[in-house]
């Protein structure tokens, strides 16, 4: 019988406005526990500048297990708006020499999904949009997997489309979530809202589960700082919540996907962990 496989889902670490304190917790977790490759979902850099993408790529490089990291909304230009128009991703592909684009590890594949645009026709611009195109190569580098291979898949923002009020989220999220659901990927892996979750979504072709890293920068949300440990055996995904604060699993996990990542708290407000409540853009390469 196949070894279980151990991942690290870190999400929004931020470099520029990053908890280091976290990042040389997260150091010594990789160290001590060795897990097989780590997956960061979006959103590595605060403004996307120069020296923030040289900081995220020397951590980066001295980790030690395959990474892969999917691009954010926060890490294409803030400022260069000619950059962002007309290069937006040049800044994040300038990493991928550190990184794994698609990690195959033994029996379950890894794959990507882009939910960012460089622009949209609402407001704010920071929020999530699969692309047709987008969808279509996720799909088709799910298709080409052999046949028996366990697929999760990462994308930055989560693929909610609407809130319970009716305010747009994510476009083409439905979509997305059935088709994904249709191929029967074990979950997907996201950011962005700065909280954990874990939530298993109906569709029309069957449950969706998807799975939410909280933050390792300093603009925290209800929780403190953590990170997923993930433990893949066979069609088995099992979720700890790992933190400074040693809060449990259950209560850094949010119940339904909130609007934003903007952090609600007032300055010097304390974090109260929440408890869970049941419930056309160029490629990238």
């Amino acid at each position: 019988m196949a070894e279980p496989i151990v991942l690290y889902h870190l999400s929004d670490i931020h470099f520029g406005l990053q908890d280091d304190r976290a990042l040389a917790w997260v150091e010594d977790c990789i160290r001590r526990e060795r897990p097989d490759a780590i997956c960061v979902t979006g959103d590595l850099t605060m403004r996307a500048r120069h020296r923030e993408y040289r900081a995220a790529n020397a951590w980066i490089g001295k980790l030690g297990p395959p990474v892969t990291v999917e691009v954010g909304n926060h890490d294409m230009p803030y400022f260069n708006l000619w950059e962002r128009f007309t290069d937006p991703y040049r800044r994040f592909r300038e990493i991928k020499g550190l990184l794994e684009r698609e990690l195959g590890l033994p029996g379950l594949a890894i794959v990507p999904l882009k939910t960012t645009t460089r622009a949209q026709w609402r407001f704010p611009w920071s929020n999530g949009w699969v692309r047709d195109e987008a969808l279509d190569e996720t799909l088709a580098a799910i298709d080409r997997q052999p046949p028996g291979t366990r697929v999760l898949v990462t994308a930055h923002h989560p693929l909610t489309e609407r809130a319970p009020n009716g305010k747009l989220l994510t476009i083409n999220g439905t979509r997305a979530m059935e088709e994904l659901a249709r191929r029967g990927v074990l979950a997907i892996l996201t950011g962005h809202v700065h909280d954990a979750f874990d939530i298993v979504q109906p569709t029309p072709a069957g449950p969706l589960r998807m799975i939410g890293a909280g933050t390792l920068s300093k603009r925290i949300r209800s929780t403190p700082p953590g990170f997923n440990r993930l433990t893949i055996d066979g069609d088995s995904v099992s979720v700890s919540v790992r933190n400074l604060e040693h809060v449990p699993t259950p209560a850094m996990q949010i119940g339904a996907v909130p609007e934003n990542a903007l952090p609600p708290r007032e300055p010097g407000e304390p974090v109260a962990p929440v408890h869970a409540v049941p419930v056309e853009d160029p490629p990238v390469h």
